[in-house]
């Protein structure tokens, strides 16, 4: 609050862009796009994307420039050609088809997914009904759920763990997709367990720290400002998250994709303006909207520090020789 209270008082009669750190890539979407630049110089063009390698328009259209060709089917992939899969993760049957197609596979699945991954694999085994916290048509709960699919249930709101019906209320276990809203999992966890209190779940919070990181900075943003803008692509469920945050912080809050989007109306009568940016959407784009925002007046612009990232994750072997380990 005391920042609020210098933003404030400031008293230069200027309207004020407070832009939130931490913001935009995590290191798990800085490993994925260097895996297919690092894959472009290595093999040349084209390189395969086995889905969008992270859910925005702009990276895919930059790396979509360079020779990268995103498909949705392994049978769009010539037989031996190089293969990246996307930071969402996959499940195990388009490995599979992979492997049938003699593609040359790269994974660029965010490490803290496959952790999901294989606390799925780790649960089946133990024979329970897995219940899976997540968006149904999410990338990464497509994959998370193919793991299992005959005991995976996937489950979005409170009103769909009232209706579960299992087969065994004491073999049970939960896992997360690790882009959501950490009030909507608290929520939907707590009524699990008052449903099935024997339930079982992960050692560790699957909630990727960046996701987790980010809503906890648009709370702490909400409480300066009038009105919020997050950079990213309508199909960014961590983006989406975010302005859900701000909102029930009872702060507006406007998805953007890029600074055309951004409509001078909005901002009759907001003196304080936050910016933030989704774990997918690149720096540059933030960039680009603070100067537009610059020249509808926003011209006193300032960054507010809350928590130092410093996730490292490493290349798959097959690439770390080009590069060090990137950082978050």
């Amino acid at each position: 609050m005391a920042q609020l209270t210098h933003i404030q008082a400031s008293g230069n009669g200027r309207k004020t862009l407070v832009r939130v750190r931490p913001r935009g890539f995590c290191a798990g979407v800085v490993r994925a796009v260097d895996i297919v630049e690092l894959a472009l110089e290595a093999y040349g063009a084209p390189v395969y994307v086995h889905h969008e390698i992270v859910h925005n328009r702009y990276v895919v259209d930059q790396l979509r420039r360079r020779g990268a060709i995103f498909v949705e089917s392994i049978g769009e992939v010539p037989e031996g050609a190089v293969l990246v899969f996307s930071a969402h993760g996959v499940p195990p049957r388009v490995r599979e088809e992979a492997q049938e197609r003699r593609l040359r596979v790269i994974d660029a699945t965010c490490p803290l997914v496959t952790k999901v991954h294989l606390e799925a694999l780790k649960f089946a085994r133990e024979q329970r009904t897995l219940i899976l916290i997540g968006h149904k048509d999410h990338q990464e709960i497509v994959g998370t759920s193919g793991e299992a699919p005959e005991q995976t249930i996937v489950v979005g709101s409170v009103e769909e763990v009232d209706q579960l019906a299992v087969p065994d209320p004491d073999r049970l276990a939960y896992l997360t997709q690790t882009t959501l809203s950490l009030y909507d999992t608290q929520e939907i966890l707590a009524r699990l367990r008052e449903r099935f209190p024997s339930i079982a779940g992960p050692a560790s919070d699957d909630i990727c720290y960046a996701t987790q990181n980010r809503q906890e900075a648009v709370e702490s943003l909400a409480q300066q400002v009038e009105l919020i803008f997050v950079v990213g692509s309508a199909n960014s469920s961590n983006s989406n998250r975010l302005v859900e945050v701000a909102k029930r912080c009872g702060v507006p809050a406007r998805l953007i994709e890029d600074a055309g989007d951004i409509h001078p109306e909005w901002l009759e009568g907001v003196n304080h303006l936050g910016l933030t940016a989704g774990a997918s959407a690149p720096e540059v784009l933030v960039e680009q909207v603070s100067q537009r925002l610059a020249t509808l007046g926003f011209t006193d612009q300032r960054d507010l520090d809350l928590i130092r990232e410093d996730v490292r994750f490493t290349l798959p072997p097959e690439l770390a020789a080009r590069r060090s380990p990137v950082a978050g």
